[in-house]
């Protein structure tokens, strides 16, 4: 699991791109429009390595089931083709981002760690190659438990990966076999191990309100965690996400998952826990020491630009008229063709200019920051009148406090941001 899941805009979509030259989708591009940004804002890379080695049931990522042989599950994985066709789609995307430098790069799925560290090692030297990176440009990679070995995160760290995110989800064994996932405990803290040793600042995931999880149980997984004393902690709120096995089959009887009462129970415990530890809640879902933030995951909630290449990835690029998404082609197989042949963009769209504001918000609120007021027409090319009657209605609900330069959710707009994000909706 990524440390933060990012989703397409809904917007008016544009058609299919895969006809077009690239010529003609930057001309479509960079056409006068309806807003005007005075600069363009920070930008990141995403690649996305989609396969694991078992589809949670609760996932509902761009993530594909790989069998390899019974003896070496990783054997047969198309390593090498893969990377081609990421070498070919980062190609393809060069003149969308000419002259840009890359701030942080993470590398998410799936299971990036099924990769040889090898591959990573190609991986980053095909980036670097391509694109100018920050001198210490903050490198991710997702790593899971039931992929670990000895030595294979130092291999990554060999290959230029800085940071580390360990989709940890439990330290229960029985947690962990509802969840399905591959690892036990002791894999999970081995991995935890291993990754302290190996890297100055690492992600520890957890989740929470499982399958027939009580206050007591989540209190000794979040014991656990703390006593690694991560650099950062990503706590989630288990939902049941559409087209998802959970969705279609909810657990049931002594598994259900645990009331509304007792979810937020369970998130009064992690603010006192973390904040005991010596943790700052600085984002909804994120918990860092001091200098240890997710430097990718904030240009996100920053409403900065990112690239995505790899299966299913998503890319929000801004131009001086307009912001605009894309989303690649979804299927392994076909992504790798696609990409191969230059056309590895399934779809795009623009961010309409009414939608906009909801799009900045449905970011900015999930900091504990808030936002300084300048940065929404910086990012947006919008008056910031366009956002005056959401703060006030919040400002009114106390869900937002704001000064003449910036703007926060107050603590209970942070329990219930959904209700104050919706404030903005168009």
């Amino acid at each position: 699991m990524a440390d933060i899941p990012i989703r397409p805009a809904t917007a008016g979509e544009l058609p299919t791109v895969a006809a077009e030259s690239p010529a003609e989708r930057l001309a479509r591009y960079t056409r006068p429009g309806t807003v005007s940004l005075a600069a363009l804002p920070p930008l990141s890379l995403y690649v996305h390595l989609p396969w694991c080695l078992k589809k949670c049931p609760y996932c509902d990522f761009n993530s594909h089931e790989f069998k390899g042989p019974a003896h070496e599950p990783r054997a047969a994985l198309p390593e090498a083709r893969y990377l081609d066709a990421l070498c070919a789609d980062l190609e393809a995307a060069l003149p969308f981002i000419w002259g840009r430098r890359v701030h942080t790069v993470f590398i998410g799925g799936g299971t990036p760690s099924l990769f040889a560290p090898a591959s990573i090692d190609r991986m980053i030297a095909d980036i670097r190659a391509r694109v100018p990176l920050d001198a210490g440009c903050e490198i991710t990679l997702e790593a899971n438990p039931g992929t670990f070995e000895r030595d294979r995160f130092r291999g990554y760290r060999a290959a230029g990966v800085t940071r580390l995110s360990v989709g940890v989800q439990s330290f229960d064994d029985r947690k962990l076999a509802l969840l399905g996932r591959v690892h036990d405990a002791a894999q999970a803290r081995a991995a935890v191990e291993e990754a302290r040793d190996a890297f100055d600042t690492y992600n520890l995931d957890l989740m929470y309100a499982l399958p027939g999880q009580t206050l007591a149980e989540f209190d000794a997984d979040l014991a656990q965690a703390l006593a690694f004393e991560p650099p950062h902690l990503s706590v989630y709120h288990l939902t049941l996400e559409p087209n998802t096995v959970f969705a279609k089959f909810p657990p049931a009887g002594a598994n259900a998952l645990p009331d509304d009462d007792t979810a937020f129970e369970m998130l009064d415990l992690i603010s006192a826990r973390t904040q005991a530890a010596g943790m700052e809640r600085y984002e909804v879902s994120a918990f860092a020491r001091p200098g240890q933030r997710c430097a990718h995951n904030v240009n996100y909630w920053q409403f900065g630009d990112y690239l995505g290449i790899g299966a299913g990835a998503h890319s929000k690029l801004s131009f001086p008229h307009r912001v605009v998404r894309q989303t690649r082609f979804r299927e392994p197989d076909r992504y790798m063709a696609q990409a191969l042949a230059g056309h590895g963009v399934a779809h795009d769209e623009e961010v309409a200019r009414e939608q906009l504001p909801f799009e900045f918000m449905l970011n900015a609120t999930r900091l504990k920051d808030g936002f300084e007021l300048a940065r929404f027409s910086e990012r947006t090319g919008l008056s910031l009148t366009a956002l005056q009657d959401g703060l006030d209605a919040a400002e009114r609900q106390g869900l937002l406090a704001r000064d003449f330069v910036r703007a926060w959710p107050t603590e209970r707009g942070f329990d219930f941001l959904s209700d104050l994000q919706s404030l903005f909706l168009p």
